[in-house]
């Protein structure tokens, strides 16, 4: 088999594991999915802790009626507000509010703790190169 048929292969299968045993790590501790989790942090890392639906989408890989699904949830729990923009009334963001922030804050230290534990036969070493190949297929930090 191809090398690079056989890494994405790989890839496909790692990337639903990994959200699965997300999905329940997250679920137990935090009562969160990892879409939510996701969604989160897009929110708190985009400048000023908000986003136009369509960019969310973009970011998420969701349509724009997806992100709108998946916010409702987080909205009526108060982890997202959405906000009007003044110069455009056709134009809504998604922004993280301070309780979203606090769940997003205990919910990264848990995921960072079972990615760590997931990837502890691996070497930051070895790491380093698979994150450039990622980087490489998603394009920048987002």
């Amino acid at each position: 088999m191809d090398n690079a048929l056989e890494f994405c292969l790989r890839l496909a299968r790692a990337h639903a594991t990994i959200i699965r045993r997300l999905d329940t790590v997250l679920g137990g501790h935090h009562g969160l999915s990892f879409s939510d989790f996701m969604l989160l942090q897009s929110l708190a890392n985009a400048p000023g802790g908000r986003l136009r639906r369509v960019d969310l989408a973009d970011r998420l890989g969701l349509t724009a009626s997806g992100v709108t699904r998946t916010l409702l949830p987080l909205e009526k729990t108060g982890w997202v507000a959405r906000q009007a923009d003044e110069r455009d009334a056709r134009v809504g963001y998604a922004v993280i509010t301070a309780a979203g922030h606090a769940l997003l804050d205990n919910a990264e230290r848990t995921a960072a703790e079972y990615a760590a534990d997931l990837l502890r036969h691996s070497k930051d070493e070895d790491l380093q190169p698979l994150n450039a190949v990622l980087a490489n297929l998603i394009g920048p930090k987002q």
